[in-house]
């Protein structure tokens, strides 16, 4: 019980914290290219279906946040972050999944501090997490927006398996603290490739600030949010638990709702209202 009560805790705080305070190898081009004419002419349905994750690190130093407690709070260490390392976060929670494999683990760069790939046991879904150090929220807002507007695209490998991430994925998530909410950020090229890829933005007011953005990457967003909310793994992980099993944007919703609803201990109805799809 006592452990239940600290997890609702830092639930709470994590919603709390969104209010405002006042790379691996690539294919050759041409291969690319033979990539991207093939998805204009059935949109992204004959590669492997992907999923690309952003998660910037929850940082008390870094980001507008009121502060949590300084060990999730800490955005250069993914091992204990909230969003990620933590029991609720992205790594911890896909990893204890009985629905996601765990393929491999990378360091990259200063940037990204962790690369995580998993692969569902049933579809074949590949999922991509990448952890960005906390400092460089604006950084991360900015490359998940030029991929869901197919400005950034790029591929790597598992095993033999060539995988589509960036612009090359088919869903394509950010998880965090609501950035926007602190800068602001040009309005990216449109989209010039004729995709229409699926979005999750998993953070405080997420439609409010972010829908201008994917109205114009022309991308469709499969699950935002109307308010405050604590973003932990279990919302994104019973949405996409509908979307890699070919469920529709409601489903995906329902899922979600049921999740945070159970995890938060608030209403279904109150969960589903904060949960929403569709422009």
């Amino acid at each position: 019980m006592r452990y239940c009560t600290l997890i609702l805790i830092i639930v709470i705080a994590a919603a709390t914290a969104c209010q405002h305070k006042k790379a691996n190898a690539t294919l050759p081009a041409q291969t690319l290219q033979q990539i991207d004419n093939q998805s204009k002419a059935s949109p992204l349905d004959t590669a492997i279906k992907s999923i690309h994750v952003f998660v910037a690190l929850c940082d008390n130093k870094y980001q507008g946040i009121v502060p949590v407690s300084a060990k999730v709070g800490n955005g250069q260490d993914p091992d204990n972050n909230l969003y990620w390392g933590w029991g609720y976060g992205i790594r911890t929670f896909f990893k204890n999944s009985k629905e996601w494999e765990l393929m491999s683990t990378q360091k990259l760069d200063s940037l990204v501090l962790e690369r995580l790939v998993f692969k569902h046991r049933n579809t074949g879904y590949y999922l991509i997490a990448d952890a960005y150090d906390g400092r460089y929220i604006k950084q991360c807002t900015i490359n998940f927006l030029n991929s869901l507007s197919g400005q950034t695209k790029d591929t790597i490998h598992s095993g033999k398996e060539v995988i589509g991430i960036n612009g090359n994925a088919r869903l394509i998530s950010l998880i965090g603290h609501n950035g926007l909410m602190d800068f602001q950020i040009p309005q990216p090229a449109a989209n010039e490739d004729k995709r229409t890829r699926d979005c999750i933005i998993l953070a405080c007011i997420s439609k409010k600030y972010f829908l201008p953005y994917i109205v114009n990457a022309n991308a469709y967003p499969a699950l935002l949010t109307s308010g405050l909310m604590g973003p932990e793994a279990y919302t994104l992980h019973d949405a996409l638990s509908a979307y890699v099993k070919g469920g529709n944007y409601e489903l995906m919703r329902t899922n979600a709702a049921k999740a945070y609803s159970a995890y938060t201990k608030c209403s279904f109805q109150a969960a589903k209202n904060l949960l929403v799809t569709g422009r």
